[in-house]
């Protein structure tokens, strides 16, 4: 395995390839994307490049990983950002051609289902971006969070340090992006927590590697784009996340026991994960019981990690992932996590 490069920025006035390797939400749901679209041009100076399957349901793999191709081939294109996420974006892995990507790398920016791609750049050498998805965070409501904004800045236009801080406010409660009215204003937010750490007695540092806990699940079965030595990731930095299903704190228990049997968890020093989503329309839960869901899935991490990695460094409620504000981390990229200091420094 070679250590991960990272990929040419863009600069404003760039090209930036807008794809649905996953799901084509946009032709269903066109007000947040269309909102994503504008603020890439007009906040970020960015011009979007669509592709035949970017806003089609049902597309076939094949068109997605076709799609993909002619994004990281076109010379004029700078970068790449999903349009949102899915479930399948596994059946699309086999089509991809690696040697196409590694030729011609470049910053992807995605998350939720995007970690299939993510964990596929690491293993061409690429540094990926996980974050910031075209109808989550650009399309929010109202305006894009100060926090996500900065974060995503940094990570598509500057190389170097960037040290992350926790979100004074949070929101858990979305609205139905079907509707005008959802768009009018920015949505509700609850007081930050910040994050809970644990054993934070020594300074790590190391490259990154996870993404979301369903999705590398779903590869572990599949026994795809991650390594069989687990040595391979020795010594890095592992960040996990878990998505708006809302998966039972037993089944992030049970997937992190089977990492543990796989000898994956003693790999990592340190964990940082992401502050569970505790809402959706299908479970719309009240306070007192996302309060319930998130520390029962604090106690699973806990107990699969005390079993198999009981020196490890853990963070948690890191706002990665599934919540808003939402802070970018560079897959494969340089993580610093200081304990003594509480502080969590990526580089972009």
């Amino acid at each position: 395995m070679t250590t991960p490069a990272y990929p040419p920025k863009p600069v404003p006035g760039d090209r930036i390839a807008v794809i649905s390797p996953s799901s084509g939400l946009p032709g269903l749901l066109p007000l947040p994307y269309e909102l994503g679209l504008e603020r890439l041009r007009k906040e970020f100076g960015l011009e979007p490049v669509e592709y035949p399957a970017t806003r089609r349901m049902g597309s076939t793999p094949r068109e997605r990983a076709d799609d993909i191709h002619a994004a990281f081939a076109d010379p004029t294109v700078k970068a790449v950002i999903a349009s949102i996420g899915g479930d399948d974006q596994i059946t699309v892995l086999p089509l991809l051609d690696r040697e196409l990507i590694r030729a011609h790398p470049k910053p992807f920016f995605g998350y939720s289902d995007n970690t299939n791609l993510l964990a596929h750049l690491w293993n061409a050498g690429i540094v990926g971006y996980h974050g910031a998805t075209v109808m989550c965070e650009l399309g929010r409501p109202g305006a894009m969070d100060p926090l996500t904004a900065e974060s995503l800045r940094a990570a598509l236009f500057t190389s170097g340090p960037y040290e992350l801080r926790p979100a004074d406010r949070f929101r858990q409660i979305d609205a139905p992006w079907e509707l005008p009215e959802s768009f009018l204003a920015e949505p509700g937010t609850e007081p930050g927590t910040g994050w809970t750490w644990i054993r934070p007695d020594r300074v790590v540092e190391g490259r990154s590697w996870g993404g979301n806990i369903e999705i590398l699940s779903w590869l572990l079965m599949a026994d795809r784009e991650i390594a069989r030595d687990a040595s391979v990731y020795d010594g890095h930095v592992l960040f996990l996340e878990t998505s708006e299903d809302m998966p039972r704190a037993g089944d992030v228990f049970w997937i992190l026991r089977s990492m543990g049997e796989r000898g994956l968890l003693r790999q990592f020093p340190a964990l940082l994960m992401g502050r569970p989503k505790a809402w959706s329309f299908e479970r719309p839960l009240e306070p007192e019981a996302r309060a319930r869901y998130a520390q029962e899935q604090r106690e699973a991490v806990l107990r699969a990690v005390d079993a198999y990695a009981p020196d490890m460094m853990v963070v948690f409620d890191v706002d990665l992932g599934h919540t808003d504000p939402q802070l970018v981390i560079p897959y494969g990229g340089t993580v610093r996590v200081d304990g003594p200091a509480r502080r969590i420094t990526v580089t972009y």
